[in-house]
């Protein structure tokens, strides 16, 4: 055996439930991370528990890129920057009022045929108040619905549209505002995501305008509804961050949302994510 392979059985992957449905807490070190032994039992952790802890890791942006490499096929912002600073303080954050929209919650990249596969938050200032970040599990969710509600959204499809998350922090745009949102061609997705694995999630957020075939007032009591069953206490987990805090989680099947907080106080997460590998059917 070499070297390599004696290190790599001899890492093993330590780690604790948060909550029955959502959640675990890495504790494994820094070092262990960094040299990628882990990767795979974190793969198919992340991928039934929906969240990912790594408490004051303190990971450098560096470290970070190099966690985030082992883990799958590294993306870098649509900037072009491999790491995203994430600020509501536009002296920090240019385009802050776009993040406006992650104070409600949502699945990021559901504008795309292939969203985000996990992505990869690290805390480096704290916000003088508010700021957790939320997340509920919509595989778990699902598995919890009734059968007889199953059968009745399984085969539904949903309208996305970018320019209705935006209505929920400006809800009186001017016409030029309204334009400029719609530039983002609609897409729609299945309201039930069938996995290749077998297994079904939600499909929600704050981008999901309508169901199709459905009136107005049908499809809002269903995606609203669906949205309070996958966002209730059993299938939800908030985080309160402490600097140096790592938090992972599998967008293919959660939803997350930063809680309100002082735009100006400097509060700041460093982004990286992780492509997508399976486009939604």
């Amino acid at each position: 055996m070499s070297q390599a392979q004696k290190k790599s059985a001899a890492t093993q992957l330590v780690h604790e439930d948060l909550k029955p449905n959502i959640g675990n807490r890495i504790l494994n070190s820094k070092q262990e991370l960094l040299g990628g032994a882990l990767a795979g039992e974190l793969r198919e952790l992340i991928g039934r528990r929906g969240v990912l802890v790594f408490p004051k890791i303190n990971f450098t942006d560096e470290e970070q890129l190099v966690f985030t490499r082992t883990l799958g096929t590294f993306v870098p912002e649509i900037s072009g920057n491999d790491v995203l600073k994430i600020s509501l303080d536009k002296q920090q954050n240019k385009n802050a009022d776009y993040l406006k929209g992650s104070l409600y919650w949502h699945i990021d990249g559901t504008m795309n045929r292939v969203p985000v596969g996990s992505a990869i938050l690290s805390s480096k200032v704290l916000p003088t108040w508010g700021g957790n970040t939320e997340f509920c599990n919509t595989y778990a969710a699902y598995d919890a619905l009734p059968e007889k509600r199953k059968q009745e959204i399984d085969q539904l499809r949903v309208v996305h549209s970018m320019w209705v998350s935006q209505l929920y922090y400006t809800p009186e745009p001017t016409l030029a505002q309204l334009e400029d949102w719609m530039k983002f061609e609609d897409i729609e997705l299945p309201l039930v995501w069938k996995h290749r694995d077998g297994r079904k999630s939600l499909i929600l957020g704050n981008t999901a305008r309508q169901v199709v075939g459905m009136n107005e007032r049908e499809s809002a009591k269903t995606l609203h509804g669906l949205r309070e069953w996958a966002t209730s206490e059993p299938f939800h987990y908030a985080h309160v961050w402490s600097v140096g805090d790592t938090v992972m989680w599998d967008n293919t099947g959660t939803m997350h949302r930063a809680m309100p907080y002082d735009p100006n106080c400097g509060r700041m997460l460093h982004r990286t994510k992780l492509a997508g590998e399976e486009p939604f059917n």
